[in-house]
């Protein structure tokens, strides 16, 4: 029952992410009016606007006009829906579960309209910034690396939201600010900007969201993959090196596998860097 619920809510709050990439970009508003075929502009019924069935229903084509429905509607919804099971699976539907789950929504919009666009929205990045640290800290995670430099501090045994509160004010600064300094760096060798600034404020949220060392996991997985995929599709499609990358796509999709698996892969690392005994 779980499952189902969580697989249902995702479809829907999915659904709603499509309207915030089609909308955000042209700076309007999420809320109203209400959903309209971006082709004729009409309003689009509500039993044409249920989660992947009505795609399939109408064969991917506006009942009105005809307009060519984009793969990405249902790709998003059915994303999500996966993303909400997986969360489901690891905490149960509880405040932990919606948390991460808005947390991966925001990073399916960010990543969905980079790739689009371009561009990161500042009205989810910036605005993630505090919303994430007081996410975390309502959350209270564990977090060794904030115990760890307490202890070196000769702090023992601190309340679990000050460490949730360190450890989230850490990922901001040390990934933000690492992401800024790769960028000012490049500028002043090159003379070009090689990264937005927008990539910055949304590493700076994933780290205010997620906290050390999950967000420097984050930026990992986003920079071997923007690096391998980004390489190999250049040279299959003929893009010069000029081609700009979206690289918050990569690293949405880090932070997303960050969020799910990430615990167990620091796990997995921390193990084999250092053995038990």
């Amino acid at each position: 029952m779980a499952m189902a619920t969580a697989i249902l809510l995702g479809l829907a709050v999915g659904s709603f992410l499509n309207v915030c990439i089609a909308r955000l970009p042209r700076g309007e508003s999420v809320a109203r009016p209400r959903s309209r075929c971006p082709e004729c502009r009409g309003a689009i019924a509500w039993f044409d606007n249920v989660p992947v069935v009505s795609y399939l229903v109408l064969g991917a084509r506006c009942r009105r006009c005809r307009a060519r429905i984009s793969a990405r509607y249902p790709f998003v919804e059915i994303l999500t829906a996966l993303i909400a099971a997986a969360l489901a699976v690891r905490h149960g539907l509880g405040p932990e579960w919606a948390v991460q789950l808005v947390f991966s929504a925001a990073m399916i919009v960010l990543a969905a309209i980079d790739l689009e666009h371009r561009t990161l929205p500042d009205a989810i990045t910036l605005n993630g910034l505090w919303i994430g640290v007081l996410a975390h800290v309502y959350l209270g995670a564990p977090n060794p690396l904030a115990q760890g430099l307490l202890g070196l501090a000769g702090v023992e045994n601190a309340p679990p939201r000050v460490l949730a509160l360190i450890g989230s004010l850490a990922g901001l600064i040390a990934v933000g600010g690492l992401l800024w300094a790769v960028r000012e760096a490049f500028f002043r060798l090159r003379g070009v900007e090689g990264m937005g600034l927008g990539d910055v404020k949304m590493m700076a949220m994933v780290g205010a969201c997620l906290g050390l060392p999950l967000a420097l996991l984050t930026l990992v997985i986003g920079s071997v993959s923007g690096a391998l995929i980004g390489t190999i599709f250049m040279r299959l499609s003929g893009k010069t090196r000029d081609y700009e990358l979206p690289f918050g796509t990569f690293l949405g999709a880090g932070a997303v596998i960050a969020v799910i698996f990430g615990d167990d892969l620091v796990r997995v690392y921390l193990d084999g860097a250092f053995p038990p005994g």
